[in-house]
């Protein structure tokens, strides 16, 4: 998918000239297998749009053990800047677990064009309500499911991943051991 047909799919945008426009200000980036988009711990200050390919979201302890905590894949808005840094630092790493392309825009680049349309505006408030809609149903399940609705939860929510997604992974954002959601995956096939 290309920036402009995505634009395009948000409602915020009344005519093609604005999503065109707001297009302009976007930067391709691609980016190999196994790279990272953003590093823990390190300055982050842009939005990414993952056009095509699977990312991961991941925060490491002290210990470089890893909780995965976002699961992405192509066409959508990657955690929103102010959702995943803290003065301008990243909190989580962000790693393509495929070949990505992207689109970059620097944050305050964005805030400048958000004060100056209101099109643009919507889109990315619509955008940072949607991701905290997102981290608050995750949190939800982690909270009251069990293992099995843990599961059925996640299926609901992101069909297909399973395929696009390796198990150890999904059993990291589930909360589970990668053996747990083995035995869930063969009980609910």
């Amino acid at each position: 998918m290309d920036l402009f047909t995505f634009l395009m799919c948000s409602l915020s945008f009344p005519n093609k000239t604005i999503a065109e426009e707001f297009a302009t200000h976007w930067t391709p980036v691609f980016v190999k297998k196994g790279a990272y988009i953003a590093r823990q711990s390190e300055p982050n200050v842009d939005e990414f749009i993952l056009l095509d390919g699977t990312a991961t979201s991941r925060i490491y302890d002290a210990e470089g053990r890893d909780i995965c905590v976002g699961l992405h894949r192509g066409a959508c808005v990657l955690t929103p800047n102010i959702a995943r840094t803290q003065t301008g630092i990243s909190s989580v790493a962000i790693e393509a677990t495929s070949d990505a392309v992207l689109m970059r825009i620097n944050s305050e680049t964005l805030t400048e064009l958000m004060i100056a349309s209101e099109p643009v505006r919507d889109w990315a408030n619509n955008i940072l309500r949607e991701e905290l809609a997102q981290k608050a149903g995750r949190e939800w399940c982690l909270a009251a499911l069990g293992g099995a609705e843990r599961l059925a939860w996640f299926r609901q929510r992101h069909p297909m991943y399973e395929t696009f997604f390796v198990h150890t992974l999904i059993a990291s954002y589930l909360g589970v051991t990668p053996v747990t959601l083995s035995r869930l995956r063969a009980r609910n096939a």
